[in-house]
């Protein structure tokens, strides 16, 4: 507890530093402009250190399923990154012993932001300084309208919560079981764009965005092109009546493809906090997946700048799915990678030529011995060639640059002689092989 205390205190003390003396001040005395600001005052800023505050710390999200929720701490998650709302520093200043609680509705989804704190720098300061306006700031990343200030006018939804239904079509369902022995339900459904109610209801849904994926934004709902699906638990409230609380969505973007065809593109996945680490997201994954096989017009499915751990998890399930496939059993990765790979794959399962390929590393690494020499030698070369066909290209282009007799010096200077990209290659393949066990580790389990 002493490290964590020790911990805490520096990375405050860090904080503080980046946090600007003068940009508090300024923003803070904007009420005292006819007053001189004396560089006395610059000098005693330092004092109100413990008024300032990492959002990641003081802000507490909840779900709630029933007004006793209001009150179980053991309900509260935090948020990964506040740098979209309270700025680069994730800072809030002016409060001591703060609490921001940020409240969902579990199933529909309605918002409520409260304050709670023990001093506030507008007093100690006898009214020179003002503390950050922490609701108001929240509320600027929130749709208009979509969220409540009062508690009780906010639990008066709850009253109404268990009429809540999801919207769209049914097109999957997940059976989890927990560590009780019970079982815990969960459906999938594809929504409409068309429905009004819908797109009010998703409004408040993207808002973890901004607060659990870096560099997210909200997606424009008034483009047709979008399609929504989104994950709910059902289960049984304190009277035995099934309610759905909400779980997690994923959106993708069809875009169109000559001459009647479309190509999905997996743009936003999120899977709420409270339900992570249950096997949402590869459920959702292969939910989506099986809506667009089953379509004649859909090309291949792609996937919008994928993450890390978004392309783990994409290279597992379509492993899992691949290894099903004719071409892509032992007796056939063991001859190499084949044009009869992508065609099946692509029709398919719908995969894309560049991801056939990864998929058909990761399953020929999973069949390879790794204890003979020679097959495994044999793997890593034919990894490392992919890996290195465009410093190959690259040197390529400038050879045929040299014969048209143009300078390519300043171009040479920047590529790595062959001793460097060989550590290079050597670096990358390792990070191939340690992500391609990982995947061969969940797809053993």
């Amino acid at each position: 507890m002493k490290k964590r205390g020790r911990r805490r205190l520096t990375r405050k003390r860090l904080l503080f530093r980046r946090y600007s003396y003068n940009h508090i001040l300024l923003l803070n005395l904007r009420s005292a402009k006819s007053r001189p600001v004396k560089r006395a005052k610059m000098a005693q800023i330092q004092e109100y250190q413990e008024y300032l505050l990492d959002a990641l710390e003081v802000v507490d999200f909840k779900l709630i399923r029933d007004k006793a929720d209001i009150n179980n701490d053991a309900l509260i998650f935090h948020p990964v990154m506040a740098h979209q709302i309270f700025g680069e520093t994730e800072t809030i200043f002016g409060y001591q012993d703060l609490h921001v609680r940020v409240l969902y509705t579990a199933g529909p989804l309605h918002i409520y932001l409260g304050v709670e704190y023990g001093s506030r720098v507008n007093e100690v300061s006898g009214g020179e300084m003002n503390a950050d306006d922490v609701v108001a700031t929240i509320a600027q990343s929130l749709p208009d309208g979509c969220y409540f200030i009062n508690l009780e006018e906010f639990l008066k939804t709850l009253d109404k919560a268990d009429k809540f239904q999801p919207f769209g079509e049914k097109i999957g369902e997940y059976r989890r079981s927990s560590d009780d022995g019970s079982e815990r339900l969960f459906e999938i459904y594809q929504c409409d764009y068309k429905v009004q109610s819908f797109l009010k209801f998703f409004a408040r849904l993207q808002t973890f965005i901004l607060w659990f994926v870096d560099a997210a934004s909200y997606i424009d709902t008034d483009d047709a092109q979008w399609c929504y699906f989104v994950c709910y638990e059902k289960y049984k409230n304190s009277d035995g009546q099934y309610q759905y609380a909400t779980a997690g969505y994923t959106t993708v973007y069809e875009y169109y493809a000559y001459p009647q065809n479309k190509r999905p593109r997996i743009s936003q996945m999120m899977v709420l906090p409270p339900f992570q680490k249950l096997g949402l997201a590869t459920h959702l994954v292969e939910t989506i997946y099986k809506y667009y096989q089953s379509q004649k017009n859909v090309v291949d499915i792609t996937v919008e700048d994928p993450s890390e751990d978004f392309q783990r998890l994409r290279n597992f399930v379509d492993a899992r799915f691949c290894k099903e496939l004719k071409s892509f059993s032992r007796a056939e990765i063991v001859k190499g990678f084949s044009k009869e790979m992508v065609r099946e794959a692509r029709e398919t399962l719908k995969l894309n030529p560049r991801q056939v390929r990864k998929v058909y590393e990761l399953l020929r690494l999973y069949y390879t011995n790794v204890n003979d020499d020679k097959e495994y030698r044999n793997y890593r070369l034919e990894v490392k060639k992919r890996l290195n066909a465009v410093y190959y290209k690259q040197l390529k282009d400038l050879k045929k640059m040299e014969r048209n007799k143009m300078d390519t010096e300043m171009m040479r200077a920047q590529l790595p002689n062959m001793k460097q990209r060989l550590e290079q290659l050597q670096e990358e393949y390792a990070v191939v092989e340690k992500d391609y066990k990982s995947t061969i580790a969940k797809l053993n389990a």
